[in-house]
């Protein structure tokens, strides 16, 4: 099926951001001789990434708001749309030379999302949907695993950096109660490729908490394309961005680890 106009601005836009971040990525390895500090050339990598993706979109869709990782809010003329993006999820991947991040755009029309690409430049896998079009990986439809037991699942979480200890307590506490009920846990440090997985079957689930709009609006879409469903930790649907949690898998899995979750006691210790 050819991809839809949408569609050909978004993937020409994270195309040629991506071939810019594998140029900066290449240049990891001589970052211990640089001048410049890690910081700073994640922070180049960033900003140049993010500029590529700005001008494509403006390009593509005149007068659309952003909200974006670096630049913040950016008020368009049309007040009904709005893309979302993430030029570099996976940032200390990305500094430590392992090959798994990805750009994330998502569109957003009257608060609902509409469209949704995460690309990892590296391995040239492009994840995308528009809403009631079906998810797909490059041009392989994706659905989400139809495992129901979790006993035979493999879930995706984030452990939020120690700097942020409650939600890093919570997020050991939860891992080590599910770890004994599940086939597997994996922290591959990007939400957003965690979203796709989930959507293309490779993981069962995904869970985290203290995230941000950019890290999750197109991952969301791509799973709930792919068949499955989101809602924040709690369970509650839409409220994802206002909590900056996400639950993603499919319907038996997502319910069933959400009881697992909603039994976990922390303690304020």
């Amino acid at each position: 099926m050819p991809a839809s106009a949408l569609m050909n601005i978004m993937t020409r836009a994270v195309r040629k951001a991506g071939r810019r971040l594998v140029r900066d990525f290449g240049e990891v390895e001589q970052l211990q001789i640089s001048v410049k500090g890690p910081g700073d050339f994640v922070s180049q990598a960033d900003l140049a990434a993010e500029e590529i993706l700005f001008e494509e979109l403006s390009a593509g869709r005149h007068g659309y708001g952003f909200i974006m990782e670096e630049r913040g809010l950016v008020e368009g003329s049309d007040k009904s749309h709005r893309w979302i993006v993430d030029p570099l999820d996976g940032t200390t991947n990305f500094l430590h030379g392992l090959p798994h991040f990805a750009i994330s755009v998502g569109l957003e029309r009257q608060g609902e999302m509409v469209a949704a690409i995460v690309y990892n430049p590296v391995t040239d896998e492009l994840f995308s949907a528009e809403k009631g079009g079906g998810a797909f990986v490059n041009d392989r439809r994706m659905r989400v695993a139809g495992r129901r037991r979790i006993g035979d699942c493999v879930f995706a979480t984030g452990i939020p950096h120690a700097n942020k200890p409650g939600l890093h307590k919570r997020a050991i506490v939860e891992i080590a109660t599910l770890m004994p009920q599940v086939a597997g846990i994996r922290r591959f440090g990007s939400a957003a490729l965690d979203l796709a997985f989930v959507a293309a079957g490779r993981f069962d689930a995904f869970w985290e908490r203290g995230l941000r709009p950019w890290d999750i609006a197109a991952g969301m879409l791509l799973v709930t394309e792919a068949g499955g469903i989101t809602t924040d930790a709690l369970g509650r649907r839409k409220k994802e961005f206002e909590t900056g949690s996400v639950l993603a898998g499919n319907a038996d899995v997502h319910d069933a680890l959400r009881k697992v979750l909603d039994g976990v006691q922390v303690s304020q210790d």
